[in-house]
């Protein structure tokens, strides 16, 4: 399978959103949240920044997506969804090792419950860094970043 990667249009992003707004139904339990507010706060942030995601395609194919930001000299890695299809098959690997090779320390925020994710996070060396909610924790780098709070 050959994976490249191109800008996202406008056009990706109610299939962004859609990625996102299953794994925030799926995984966000916090009664304290107000669910309709997130996902409208979701919606914006894609929207507003969809020229900063990546597209991936697997032999022409959309496999993926997902938001590489710069956060002073570390990267966020933020929204990576892998379409069903194409889960299981290294498309996540090669996505967080490509991130990584851009030399910068790479963090992301995950939901604690999608043990899918985190167990791919750690295969690749991330580690749970810093609890942010009842639901959500971000994994860094082994030895890597502080965020001002006493990791877990």
């Amino acid at each position: 399978m050959q994976l490249s990667y191109e800008p996202a249009k406008g056009e990706d992003a109610p299939a962004i959103f859609a990625f996102a707004r299953e794994l925030i139904e799926r995984y966000e339990t916090d009664p304290d949240l107000d669910l309709s507010m997130a996902l409208d706060w979701t919606r914006r942030k894609i929207e507003k920044r969809i020229g900063e995601y990546t597209r991936v395609l697997a032999d022409g194919t959309v496999a993926a997506y997902y938001r590489l930001a710069p956060d002073g000299e570390r990267l966020e890695l933020d929204d990576l969804y892998v379409l069903p299809t194409f889960r299981d098959r290294g498309v996540g690997t090669s996505i967080l090792r490509r991130c990584l090779a851009l030399g910068k320390p790479v963090y992301f925020y995950v939901f604690t419950g999608n043990t899918r994710a985190i167990a791919l996070y750690e295969r690749e060396g991330f580690r749970r860094a810093e609890d942010v909610s009842p639901t959500r924790c971000i994994m860094a780098q082994d030895g890597g970043l502080s965020f001002g709070g006493e990791g877990v």
